[in-house]
């Protein structure tokens, strides 16, 4: 059977090639419809941070904290801080009072409490007037009398706040509206001069850090873009139009927007870093298109002829990269997070975006400026002209940069030479660093603490922190689900009752736990009753929106666990380990009969959350390394084909784990997928460079020969698009989240080590490779013909 990449399938991109020559009008105009249509459809993409895009729906963990605790218990909390000089005054209390009144009416808020909300109860019981008394001293007697009730809401004498309930499964879209109507309410409430109001808890900082990742969107690509402009004025000068791979990589770029908003790809913070990355992978399909249309060009080739010849030789090689790359990308979606896989979605539409752009779009712009150029119909080069073939060309920078390129050209020779001249040596010690990374990878940490994602200098970051500092009961809770016959029963209560005082006082993390049992023992004097009627009877009386925290119909409970600032002074490890005691004291402590409890809530989601991300590389990193082998397999039919672009790649992975170790650097979501990043990105070199190696081979060449031409041609087109790639991944250095520009530093180092590794180890081990089995070959047939006679 022949191998894929053969003569067969020359001959249909062949055919392809004279396709697209003679298409240039309709391939234009189709490309202009493109641009319109996916316009539209980048205006559809929805920005996703909550729960979905770290939990899967399907999972037993998302249906325990989504469906059974986020949407029946949890309330989500906006929190208005009053920040002055007395926040005890008559005047600030009642302005308060004002924007609480007018925010109990809004839809989707459950309720509002304030100092306002607890001075007017207590005077109604005093007084019989359910109203904020007149005067400052008024005020300041209330507060004094109880002042152990204000300690939460009034933690010292210049900080107040206003709390906001509305309901966890509320949407982005309800959490903003109530926003932008508290805004407005705040104005109309009128607080006195010199007091500031500050606007924070979670809905509100998840709003600003959904803002800042379309705002860095934009800064990336803008930075990206820039950074590819420096590079190709440095590295691309040696033909004309240098500038072009841009444009067109950009269009691929846009065509994935238009893709992701019809078919609901979502923009998550970890699927930002995606598009710097697809232009430094898609600028490549485009400068290799462009190179060997101008080495067509400069061997004598017409236009025409060389765009044919381009895509015969070139397409299916820069296919054949594109597959491995795609295969190498393929483990993603083996991760149990859904903004991992939606990355490796968005990564596998764009090269293959990107790949279609340089083809079709690419080359048929390229021939249109190479005719316009020629022909110069609109006398647009005033310049003398040279002969190029049988045509003429006028003549460009490309006759004042041939020096540069062949001082390249010399260099990469003297280089490849070199390696090749010592390449049991380069090879050693390359496996042996690389062995050494891997087991210094194991030690590399794990960065749990979510928050130091994102920008440490936002200011809803720093109010929100300020916040969590000052009211009591806004730090981390384990949430305990009780699936009960019946809530009223008096033994389930008492259970209740029980477990959460052995917890508050032999957990030391655990500091309060609040449950329905709270409420029913203050109208019942301390005590629970002993009856289920009873306790149905009480049940009667307490408010809805008091006992909708706790208990929902006949059959669900909740005990809200207070553990403090858990996620910043014991981390998810800690978390983790407080869960399982917990676990074990429900095992020790059984409960009732007929009654099940599931610990669940946002902290223990993120421990499986983190988990997933983190423990599951090495794995992804083995399946792309397989996958690509075989697919390699499947292509080429040949195990020196299918080996050879593998073992680089395997060394740079193992060079990536000292680098971490290194820097320092923690494992997070970002960089806890280098390793099918590395194969991705990396794999493409090799294999290019292979292409032309076998492809001179099969000129003539011997194998030293071989990869000398492949060095000076591929090569050269191989550093320019090594450069862009590194440029665009430098990018993200500049991202404001530190989760994107940790994970840029790393893969610009990585991706800088996969060029090395093309030049200086690729070589001596394709020819030594390759060479071993001509070797093996030639003895196998000088032992068939022995056979023979």
């Amino acid at each position: 059977m022949k191998p894929l990449g053969g003569t067969a399938i020359k001959n249909t991109f062949e055919k392809l090639g004279v396709f697209i020559e003679s298409n240039r009008p309709t391939i234009i105009v189709m490309m202009l419809l493109f641009i319109i249509i996916s316009v539209q459809g980048a205006q559809l993409i929805e920005m996703a941070s909550g729960t979905e895009t770290f939990v899967s729906k399907g999972t037993q963990l998302y249906k325990d904290y989504d469906h059974l605790f986020k949407k029946n218990f949890e309330t989500d909390s906006i929190v208005v801080m009053v920040q002055g000089n007395d926040v005890a005054s008559e005047a600030v209390i009642k302005a308060a009072d004002r924007l609480e009144q007018q925010m109990l009416f809004v839809p989707g808020v459950l309720s509002v409490t304030s100092p306002a909300t607890l001075i007017t109860q207590i005077n109604y019981k005093v007084s019989g007037r359910s109203k904020i008394p007149d005067s400052d001293q008024g005020v300041q007697d209330i507060i004094n009398s109880q002042s152990a009730l204000f300690e939460s809401l009034m933690p010292d004498d210049t900080h107040m706040m206003i709390v906001i309930k509305i309901a966890g499964s509320a949407t982005d879209q309800q959490k903003e509206d109530i926003l932008n109507v508290l805004d407005t309410s705040i104005k109309e409430a009128t607080f006195p001069p010199g007091y500031s109001l500050v606007v924070t808890g979670s809905p509100a900082l998840r709003i600003d850090i959904d803002r800042e990742v379309s705002e860095s969107m934009g800064l990336l690509l803008g930075i990206s873009s820039l950074l590819m402009v420096i590079v190709l004025l440095l590295v691309f000068r040696h033909v004309r139009w240098g500038l072009l791979p841009l444009p067109i990589v950009l269009l691929g770029v846009l065509f994935t927007f238009g893709f992701m908003g019809y078919v609901g790809v979502p923009m998550t913070m970890v699927s930002m870093a995606a598009f710097p990355i697809l232009i430094g992978l898609g600028i490549d399909y485009a400068i290799q298109f462009h190179n060997r249309m101008e080495e067509e060009i400069r061997a004598g080739n017409s236009s025409k002829k060389a765009l044919i010849l381009t895509v015969k030789h070139t397409a299916p090689a820069v296919l054949i990269a594109l597959g491995m790359t795609a295969l190498g990308f393929i483990p993603l979606f083996t991760s149990t997070v859904p903004m991992i896989r939606d990355f490796g979605k968005l990564l596998l539409i764009g090269v293959a975006m990107c790949y279609l752009s340089a083809l079709f779009f690419g080359l048929v712009i390229l021939y249109s400026f190479d005719w316009i150029s020629r022909k110069n119909p609109l006398k647009l080069f005033k310049n003398g002209k040279e002969t190029v073939g049988n045509e003429d060309l006028p003549s460009n920078t490309q006759a004042a940069n041939a020096p540069k390129a062949k001082a390249l050209e010399r260099v990469l020779i003297r280089v490849s030479d070199f390696t090749i001249g010592h390449s049991k040596i380069i090879l050693a010690i390359a496996l042996l660093t690389c062995f050494a990374g891997i087991y210094a990878d194991q030690s590399v940490p794990i960065q749990t603490d979510t928050n130091s994602f994102i920008p440490q200098d936002m200011p809803s970051l720093i109010n929100y922190k300020l916040m969590q500092g000052l009211l009591s009961g806004s730090g981390d809770h384990l949430n305990i689900v009780l699936r009960v016959k019946d809530s009223s029963d008096p033994e389930v209560l008492k259970w209740m009752d029980e477990f959460s005082q052995h917890e508050v006082t032999n957990r030391g993390h655990i500091y309060a736990a609040t449950s329905i049992v709270d409420l029913v023992k203050e109208e019942n004097g301390g005590t629970i009753p002993e009856s289920s009627e009873e306790i149905q009877a009480i049940y009667d009386e307490i408010s809805e929106s008091e006992k909708q925290e706790y208990i929902l119909g006949s059959q669900l409970l909740t005990i809200d666990l207070d553990i403090g600032q858990a996620m910043d002074n014991i981390e998810i490890t800690g978390i983790k380990e407080l869960r399982d005691i917990v676990q074990e004291d429900i095992q020790w402590m059984q409960p009732p009969p007929e009654t099940t409890v599931i610990i669940t809530g946002q902290q223990v989601a993120m421990i499986d959350i983190i988990s997933a991300l983190t423990s599951g590389r090495v794995l992804m990193t083995m399946l792309g390394v397989g996958l690509v082998l075989i697919g390699l397999i499947v292509v080429y039919r040949d195990f020196t084909k299918a080996l050879s672009p593998i073992i680089p790649m395997v060394i740079v992975i193992g060079w990536s784990g000292l680098v971490m170790a290194g820097l320092n650097i923690a494992y997070t979501p970002m960089t806890a997928v280098l390793g099918a990043l590395i194969l991705g990105v990396g794999s493409e070199y090799s294999i290019l460079m292979m292409e032309r190696y076998f492809e001179e081979k099969d000129n003539g060449l011997d194998p030293v020969s071989a990869i000398n031409q492949a060095v000076t041609t591929t090569g050269s087109a191989l550093i320019a698009s090594g450069a862009t790639t590194v440029f665009g991944f430098s990018a993200l250095i500049f991202s404001p989240f530190p989760i994107l520009s940790n994970f840029g530093l790393v893969t610009v180092i990585d991706v800088c080590l996969a060029i090395f590794v093309t030049f200086v180890v690729f070589p001596p081990l394709i020819v030594m490779m390759d060479t071993r089995r001509e070797k093996r070959r030639a003895a196998s047939l000088a032992a068939a013909g022995a056979v023979a006679v």
